[in-house]
């Protein structure tokens, strides 16, 4: 879980920063308008003092006032400066104002043009260039991921007909031809559930994208035995590895007691043998081995299988996105099964990593150490 800022610190560095230098501007100006206005009528003292004045001059009755009010005369030049100094830099924060509000209104419109604020407010431009950089991001991966689950509804609704044609087909078959023998009704039969079943997964998953897009998944922990149940779930995973010639191996302690949501976890661990199961290699093994040390309980899932390439393993959690791009193949789901492992997996406050290499391909689920777990409700 990433650490978030404070309410409040931003600004109070932009303060810091920025409010602190105007302060020390504007009291240098006064103390140099001061130490120059005073510097300024002593050296005018001098001088006058220095040149014989004849009485009609008319600049010699002005310093004679000058000289008679003198410390009204300081006294007023002096406060002049200051509403001078102080209007100055009372403006300035406003035109800062000003500018912040041009900014964000230039952060709110579309397209990729950067935030330019005065020299002064870098750190508050800086920070708008970065959210606006990062709304961006998001909205192009929320744009990427829509788009590929629309196309993937698509996909799965033009897919519903072939199977859904053949089952009507050949059930029409059995019922116009009374008369045909026992072994062809047999293999009519066998072909119509192999549609049907067929169906049944397309549909599950328009329910899995409707699920995971509508459901706010929340855990509900219990102590349980994660041996146990990575042992129960290979079990039902025993029709599909005979199907495709596979073992699986399980190097697991004898128990493993842990505080988790079990109906969730037992979903990711579905998730990932499901998903070694259907893309390993025929006659290979999948391995499942689990571990309990200081730093939290590791769980591997590794089978044989095509390499993966970087870009996609990169992108390998996010959601609707499939290996196997093509809807030709029966293996490749919705694209949520590792997103939805992903979203249980931290909520458990662990991690999910994939590597592949030389045809090998192996998932890691870190659940931290049960004394330091955090749950993020």
């Amino acid at each position: 879980m990433n650490k978030q800022t404070p309410r409040g610190a931003g600004k109070g560095r932009y303060r810091s920063a920025l409010s602190r230098r105007l302060l020390a501007q504007y009291l240098v100006a006064l103390v140099l308008w001061a130490v120059g206005l005073t510097a300024l009528g002593l050296l005018g003292w001098s001088v006058c003092n220095a040149i014989i004045w004849q009485p009609t001059n008319p600049i010699y009755w002005v310093l004679q006032w000058v000289r008679e009010y003198v410390l009204l005369v300081y006294g007023g030049l002096l406060a002049g400066g200051w509403v001078a100094e102080s209007y100055y830099f009372l403006s300035r924060p406003l035109r800062y104002l000003d500018e912040i509000v041009e900014g964000a209104k230039r952060l709110a419109q579309p397209g990729e043009a950067l935030v330019e604020l005065p020299a002064d407010l870098k750190d508050i431009q800086d920070d708008m260039n970065l959210a606006k950089q990062q709304a961006l991001q998001a909205e192009a991966a929320a744009r990427e991921a829509e788009q590929r689950k629309n196309d993937l509804i698509v996909y799965l609704a033009h897919d519903l007909k072939t199977p859904l044609t053949s089952v009507i087909g050949y059930l029409t078959l059995l019922r116009d031809e009374p008369e045909i023998s026992a072994a062809t009704r047999a293999r009519y039969t066998g072909i119509a559930l192999d549609k049907a079943l067929r169906l049944e997964d397309l549909l599950n998953e328009f329910f899995e994208i409707t699920r995971f897009n509508l459901t706010h998944l929340e855990l509900e922990t219990a102590p349980v035995d994660l041996a146990l149940m990575l042992r129960q779930v290979a079990a039902e995973f025993g029709p599909m590895l005979a199907e495709k010639k596979l073992e699986c191996s399980l190097e697991l302690p004898e128990t493993l007691p842990y505080n988790c949501d079990p109906d969730k976890l037992a979903r990711v661990f579905d998730n990932l043998l499901r998903n070694a199961v259907n893309y390993s290699f025929e006659g290979g093994t999948v391995a499942v081995r689990a571990e309990a040390g200081p730093t939290g309980v590791t769980l591997c899932f590794q089978n044989p299988g095509p390499t993966i390439p970087p870009e996609k393993l990169d992108r390998i959690f996010e959601r609707f996105f499939r290996l196997d791009a093509s809807r030709g193949s029966a293996s490749g789901g919705a694209g949520l099964g590792l997103a939805i492992a992903k979203q249980i997996v931290e909520l458990h406050g662990g991690r999910i990593t994939a590597q592949s290499g030389n045809e090998q391909v192996e998932f890691a689920v870190t659940l931290p150490p049960q004394e330091n777990r955090k749950i993020l409700e």
